[in-house]
């Protein structure tokens, strides 16, 4: 049974090449590309090359060439839907559950697929050459849009009276085509009608360039028409969780790190015009959590640039509320704000790319600074406004996933509105005042470097003991599930028996009766990982289980990779052809722990 085309379009979204490839290859950067030694036969001068743009490998030694799919199968000799399943789990995934349901949806998606593509492309050819659309080109024209950029973008016009669902009424069925978004029924005059007409298209694609859903604009003096309009949510489009030119947008993210998210599909067309091809635009809805987390998977730098009016700001502030959760290290997200009444096209057009380019490196504005001058603009130096504020704030900031990230922006709004605090007569510590207790931007930095010192297996027992500790009482009924558990660092060890030997005991287990030195009690609390997953899930005993199999899990790969490194050792001294048999078996172990 094949999987969904749109499943593993979302695995190769989450994934790039490189990433999948440097668990096995040590890959170097040169120039667009990434090489490193062949995987698939011994050489000294490096002719294996990976394209992120492009999503492929190549070895240039073995003439071996394929996508992420493929490296997986062919570097760990796995069946195509084991490589589907590693590679869902290595992206964050839930493996996939086939169904009878399966089988319709792949034909729905087959026939929806060619309703788009004979729609878009009927409807392209018409604007490239029917005398009808000349209007549209016009129109284009006066919008410096050139045949070149209606051609990039497949940009069609649906003509006033158009008749191309007689078109395809004899090959699909009349349900499909109604499902389609793209025509509905006139309930007057019992005829089906084109969503579209009368409007310029801009085809909406998936990650993989297939047309999806189409935007509509009007070109004409119509005050009874919406300017925008977007084709209606199907099983295989939903607003929230597309972006439009992402299909070309994200090609580029080898090459560049940040990227425009605009409003309209004029302002991605414009830029592109310009030279700017690190655009997309959102779908005539509000920045989805989805779409953040998409772009995050492409660019470094989120630049947000909407329209310089009111409603545009409106649209930033609602962006940047929420947005700011899925702010994470080494990813930003930042807004441009654009001279009132300019749109990006606009602008770009009127000066240039150049210009559009020092305007943002010297104008934009990171998303917790706007969000702080924003609410300051709402507030008086009274103490029941300043309270509003300050709550305001941080009740933002605690939407905030990543801990260090939420630390930082945290403490960024209360030294601000610390700032603004009128001082009195009496020395106070201000910062004291307002932070109740969070730790510094110093600290913070400290704690990280302090984590960065133990290795990621010290990291996961300090974890795995945090688990055990907090929930005493759950595995002393369960002790068979624990007792048997390896560390691998002799403190950790000597910590787990002595927790292990008071369950054991009988007695009532409780943290302050373990007799465990308190800075190792402390040092456990202060770098375990599993906190804020655990803070979500008190007293869940399944999800305890759950996070108890992943360390287990993690433990016992961690477990064979140090006997197979210790045979290697071995190996390369007395060439015992038992030593290649047991690495040879502890391989396969792994290799199957790893789909597992």
């Amino acid at each position: 049974m094949k999987y969904p085309k749109e499943y593993l379009d979302e695995i190769k979204t989450r994934l790039k090449v490189s990433t999948v490839v440097s668990r096995t290859v040590n890959l170097k950067k040169r120039g667009k590309e990434f090489v490193g030694l062949s995987p698939f036969k011994t050489e000294k001068t490096p002719s294996f090359t990976v394209n992120d743009e492009k999503e492929f490998y190549h070895c240039f030694a073995t003439s071996e060439h394929g996508n992420i799919f493929d490296f997986v199968m062919k570097t760990q000799n796995l069946k195509f839907g084991e490589a589907v399943k590693s590679l869902a789990n290595l992206a964050g995934m839930r493996p996939y559950t086939f169904s009878k349901y399966d089988e319709e949806r792949e034909k729905n998606w087959q026939e929806y697929s060619s309703i788009y593509n004979q729609y878009v492309q009927f409807y392209h050819d018409e604007i490239l050459k029917n005398e009808q659309a000349n209007i549209a080109r016009e129109y284009l024209k006066k919008r410096n849009l050139s045949k070149e950029e209606v051609k990039k973008f497949k940009i069609g016009y649906v003509e006033r009276n158009p008749n191309f669902y007689e078109k395809l009424k004899n090959e699909f069925s009349e349900k499909t085509l109604i499902e389609s978004g793209l025509f509905y029924l006139d309930e007057k005059k019992k005829v089906y009608v084109e969503r579209f007409r009368d409007r310029i298209i801009f085809p909406i694609n998936n990650i993989s360039g297939q047309p999806i859903g189409l935007g509509g604009r009007t070109f004409q003096e119509n005050n009874h028409l919406a300017k925008y309009i977007n084709s209606p949510e199907t099983p295989f489009f939903k607003k929230g969780s597309n972006l439009y030119n992402l299909d070309l947008a994200r090609k580029l993210s080898n090459k560049i790190d940040h990227v425009y998210l605009v409003e309209g599909y004029m302002d991605v067309v414009g830029l592109n015009k310009k030279g700017i091809e690190n655009v997309v635009a959102n779908l005539g809805t509000s920045l989805t959590d989805k779409q953040i987390l998409i772009l995050n998977q492409f660019f470094e730098d989120i630049i947000i640039c909407f329209d310089g009016d009111e409603s545009g700001y409106k649209a930033a502030l609602r962006a940047a509320e929420n947005s700011i959760k899925e702010l994470k290290p080494e990813k930003n997200i930042s807004f441009l704000f654009l001279p009132d009444g300019e749109d990006p096209d606009s602008f770009v057009n009127k000066n240039s790319k150049n210009y559009f380019i020092d305007f943002t490196k010297n104008s934009k504005i990171a998303i917790h600074q706007f969000i702080f001058h924003h609410y300051k603009k709402q507030t008086d130096n009274s103490p029941s406004s300043m309270a509003i504020f300050e709550k305001n704030l941080r009740s933002i900031a605690n939407t905030i996933k990543d801990d260090f990230i939420k630390k930082y922006v945290l403490e960024y709004f209360l030294e601000q509105v610390s700032s603004l605090t009128p001082h009195s007569n009496i020395s106070i510590n201000k910062k004291q005042f307002y932070t109740k207790k969070i730790k510094s931007l110093k600290s913070t930095q400290k704690h990280f470097n302090e984590t960065k010192s133990f290795t990621p297996i010290e990291l996961k027992e300090f974890s795995l003991l945090y688990l055990i500790m907090n929930n005493l009482d759950i595995f002393q009924e369960n002790i068979n599930l624990i007792e048997n558990i390896k560390f691998f660092t002799n403190e950790n060890k000597l910590i787990f028996d002595v927790i292990l030997s008071k369950l054991k005991s009988g007695e009532k287990p409780a943290l302050n009766n373990l007799k465990i030195d308190e800075q190792l009690v402390d040092r456990i609390f202060k770098f375990a990982s599993i906190k804020h997953i655990l803070n979500n899930h008190k007293n869940d005993q399944q999800k305890i289980f759950e996070l108890l199999d992943e360390y287990l899990h993690d433990f016992k790969i961690h477990g064979l990779e140090v006997r197979i490194e210790e045979l290697e050792s071995k190996f390369s001294k007395d060439l015992s052809e038992t030593t290649f048999n047991e690495i040879k078996n502890l391989k396969e172990q792994k290799k199957k722990q790893n789909i597992n």
